[in-house]
């Protein structure tokens, strides 16, 4: 089969390797949609710095999306049956430690793989991943949106499980990449007001189709100066930054009210703050959000079915993996909003 694999330098090689079979734990998936995720692009550059070693070449993508075409003697179970529709919760860890049983796989300190990085991942035919990673896909959800529930939507979800929000409150989104769209589309459906901040007019107007009803431009306007006037000087309760970078966290801390609670999850960035002034007498709190459990990952899932939310407007592109070079090239220069690889 051929792979997209990160050469460094923004390269994407195809390769050819041999078709994967399964052990007795394993499944054998057929990539029915792979996505692009941001975090991609430091593999695709060249600039991945984690402690994680990575041996031979391997195939990229950790938003991996198809149907189960052949399963280890030991797989027992519904979705890791022949012909069941899943998603990949794209990590491996030791499996008995209270952060795997938890299904934080993530935060395993003796994790094994993360699928798409440091082991092999959907930009590919075939996928072979534990059968302990799947997560079942409702028939109603495509395959694409599948595939952005794996990541990127599913970190959005994930932030506002944490921030415990619901309607009784507005919210303020920094960045409206693909991430930041998935967050100002989940707090829309769930009833929210969302302000928007960006550094793209282009983005920020996409944001609109997505819910907001206020957006800031924060390369022309002072973020807390512009939410001030819209929250009456109060601030936001709640925050969600996705940005990455250290001046969108420093805004969301800047913006968040007395008694607010901000999440961090856009990768990046090194905040210097005020502690008196930001957090103590703000009576802040302050959290990181790193993707999602196995099930906030089925819960995002069926949330989305149950309310017909539109994820599949998340994507901008779609492509062959032929074209994998096209897109990360066009991802990498912000020309494309969320793409994701599909396959016939």
């Amino acid at each position: 089969m051929i792979g997209a694999v990160f050469k460094g330098e923004r390269v994407v090689e195809l390769m050819t390797f041999d078709d994967p079979t399964p052990g007795d734990n394993d499944v054998v998936l057929e990539m029915k949609a792979s996505g692009i995720c941001g975090s991609d692009l430091k593999s695709y550059r060249g600039t991945y710095s984690g402690k994680a070693k990575i041996e031979g070449p391997v195939i990229a993508g950790h938003e991996p999306c198809g149907v189960v075409v052949a399963a280890g003697r030991a797989v027992t179970g519904k979705v890791g049956r022949v012909g069941s529709r899943v998603m990949v919760h794209h990590y491996k860890g030791c499996g008995c430690c209270n952060d795997c049983m938890s299904g934080w796989t993530q935060l395993c300190t003796d994790r094994k793989a993360s699928y798409g990085l440091t082991a092999h991942g959907g930009h590919a035919k075939y996928l072979r991943v534990p059968a302990d990673t799947l997560i079942e896909l409702p028939e109603e959800l495509s395959f694409e949106a599948g595939a952005a529930i794996s990541c990127g939507s599913g970190t959005a979800w994930g932030a506002l499980q944490r921030l415990g929000f619901s309607n009784r409150h507005p919210i303020l989104v920094v960045g409206q990449g693909p991430v930041g769209l998935a967050t100002t589309q989940f707090a829309t459906a769930m009833g929210g007001e969302v302000i928007a901040l960006d550094i793209n007019d282009a983005r920020l107007e996409r944001s609109k189709l997505f819910g907001a009803t206020h957006t800031v431009n924060t390369s022309k306007t002072d973020a807390l100066a512009a939410v001030g006037e819209i929250t009456g000087g109060k601030g936001v309760p709640m925050v969600v930054d996705t940005s990455g970078s250290a001046l969108g966290s420093l805004d969301a801390v800047r913006c968040a009210s007395v008694w607010g609670q901000v999440a961090l999850i856009g990768m990046g960035g090194t905040v210097t703050l005020d502690v008196s002034e930001h957090l103590i007498r703000k009576q802040l709190t302050v959290q990181g959000s790193w993707t999602f459990s196995k099930a906030w990952q089925a819960d995002c899932a069926e949330y989305v079915r149950k309310h017909r939310v539109q994820v599949d407007a998340l994507f901008t592109h779609r492509w062959s993996l032929e074209q994998a070079s096209e897109a990360y090239e066009l991802f990498d220069a912000q020309k494309t909003g969320k793409s994701v690889i599909v396959f016939q």
